[in-house]
C-alpha cells in the first residue's frame, strides 16, 4: 500500500519535513517513490505539488493524520469528521450538560437556605 507522509530532514531540533510517497513498509526516512512537498512547521510554510498529489490520492494513496490535516488546509482534501473526533465532541457535551446541571442544583439549594421561613 502507497502512503502519503513526512520525512524529516534538517539539523538537530531544526526539523523541517518532506511529503513523499512511499510504500507503508519502509523507513520514515527511506527512499521515497516520489516528493510531492515541503512543510516546515518552524515557519508554517508549505510547499505542495497539487497535481501530483492528486493522482496519488486517486491512485489510492493513503495519506497519514499529519498529512490529512496539512492536505485539508491546503484545499486539496476536504476536511471530514473522524469517528474519534465525534466521540470526544459528544463527551464534552455531556460533561458540559452534567457540569450545568450540578451548579445549577448548588444554586437553587444556596438560595433556598437563604430564604427566611414563612410562618
Amino acid at each position: 500500500m502507497i502512503k502519503l507522509r513526512l520525512k524529516r530532514f534538517g539539523k538537530k531540533r531544526e526539523a523541517s519535513f518532506r511529503l513523499v510517497a512511499c510504500n507503508s513498509t519502509s523507513r520514515r526516512d527511506g527512499r521515497p517513490l516520489q516528493e510531492l512537498g515541503f512543510y516546515n512547521p518552524r515557519t508554517k510554510e508549505t510547499r505542495l505539488d497539487t497535481e501530483a498529489l492528486r493522482l496519488r490520492l486517486s491512485q489510492g494513496a493513503q495519506p497519514t493524520d499529519a498529512v490529512r490535516s496539512l492536505l485539508e488546509k491546503g484545499g486539496i482534501l476536504e476536511k471530514t469528521i473522524r469517528p474519534a473526533q465525534l466521540i470526544g465532541k459528544l463527551k464534552q457535551e455531556e460533561t458540559r450538560k452534567s457540569a450545568a446541571k450540578e451548579s445549577s442544583k448548588k444554586i437553587e439549594a444556596a438560595t433556598s437556605e437563604e430564604a427566611p421561613p414563612e410562618n
